[in-house]
């Protein structure tokens, strides 16, 4: 275990660090102590390491995530994982706006709440909220998959794609272009494989699905007043 002071050594020393690793390192496990808030860390990874952050940071935590496993110990900031590839992200306690924003690919376990548009323009990311997300989350949304196993706010998944939402709790309105859908079996397999993998308490028959009506792929003057 390597065990990096950020207080002490200073952020770009640390990314730098990390990023320098290719795979064939067997420095493969990192605690980085004493965060304090701080903006940036752990961004631009890109090999099968893991990295425990003892304590909560600033915005865009992990962020351009590849292979890498990171654990926040705390909750995080805006733009957690933001444009992620690949890898793990979990994070103990909240996480705040655009969690997951236009990531790629790769797991965000978010055990606390999430704030607003959470998984906007989502692009084959999975996330997983143990508890509830505001509002406008998954905006152009266009494929993965968003399990909240809280509540849900005001317009979710509006001029959304392909991308599949599960709520297993209120949902205060749907975005333009969304609407409840049907939960047939390969969507059970789906939920349950992600619950599984998100360390998650909850059936899959608990939830509801919900996704594109494709309404709005192309513009049509008879759904102006939808836009």
């Amino acid at each position: 275990m390597q065990t990096y002071d950020l207080e002490a050594n200073g952020l770009r020393g640390l990314n730098s660090a990390l990023q320098e690793l290719n795979g064939s390192s067997n420095k493969t496990a990192w605690e980085i102590v004493n965060p304090k808030g701080s903006h940036a860390i752990a961004v631009g990874l890109n090999s099968p390491i893991e990295v425990t952050v003892k304590g909560s940071t600033g915005y865009y935590c992990a962020g351009m995530n590849q292979q890498a496993t990171v654990k926040v110990e705390g909750s995080v900031g805006p733009g957690v994982a933001e444009n992620m590839m690949s890898g793990t992200v979990i994070v103990e306690g909240d996480a705040s706006q655009y969690a997951g924003a236009t990531g790629h690919g790769g797991l965000l376990v978010i055990k606390g709440n999430a704030s607003s548009r959470c998984g906007i323009s989502m692009k084959g990311i999975d996330i997983v909220v143990h508890g509830n997300i505001g509002h406008m989350c998954a905006f152009m949304a266009q494929a993965g998959n968003l399990v909240v196993l809280g509540d849900a706010g005001d317009a979710l998944g509006d001029s959304c794609y392909e991308a599949r939402f599960f709520v297993r709790g209120n949902v205060k309105s749907l975005g333009a272009d969304c609407v409840e859908k049907e939960m047939r079996p390969e969507h059970i397999e789906i939920l349950k494989d992600l619950l599984a993998r998100a360390g998650a308490d909850a059936k899959p028959e608990e939830f509801k699905r919900y996704g594109s009506a494709r309404q709005l792929y192309n513009f049509d003057v008879d759904n102006a007043q939808a836009y």
